[in-house]
C-alpha cells in the first residue's frame, strides 16, 4: 500500500517539477521566475525524498542536503541582485 502512494506522489511531483519548469521559462516577470526556480528546488527535494522511500535507503541524504543549500543560496543571491544589482557589498574606504 505504502508503495503504490509513494508511485502516486511521486507521479505527481513529477507534473509539478514540470510545470515549474514551464513557468520557470515562460514567466511574465524575472520574480515569477526565481519563485518558480526556488519552488523546482524544493520540489526535487520531495523528489529525491520519495524515491529514498521507493528504494529503502539513505543513500540520496546528501543529495537533499546540497539541492535544499543550492536552491535556498540561489534564491537569496537572484533576489538580492534583483533588489540593488549587487551580491556582495564590499565597503572600499
Amino acid at each position: 500500500m505504502l508503495e503504490t502512494v509513494a508511485w502516486i506522489v511521486l507521479m505527481m511531483l513529477s507534473v509539478a517539477i514540470v510545470l515549474c519548469f514551464i513557468r520557470m521559462i515562460i514567466g511574465p516577470s524575472i520574480f515569477d521566475r526565481i519563485v518558480a526556480l526556488d519552488l523546482l528546488g524544493i520540489t526535487m527535494i520531495g523528489f529525491v525524498g520519495m524515491l529514498m522511500i521507493i528504494q529503502h535507503t539513505l543513500v540520496y541524504v546528501d543529495v537533499i542536503l546540497v539541492l535544499g543549500i543550492l536552491s535556498f543560496v540561489g534564491t537569496i543571491a537572484l533576489s538580492k541582485y534583483m533588489e540593488g544589482g549587487v551580491v556582495i557589498d564590499r565597503d572600499n574606504h
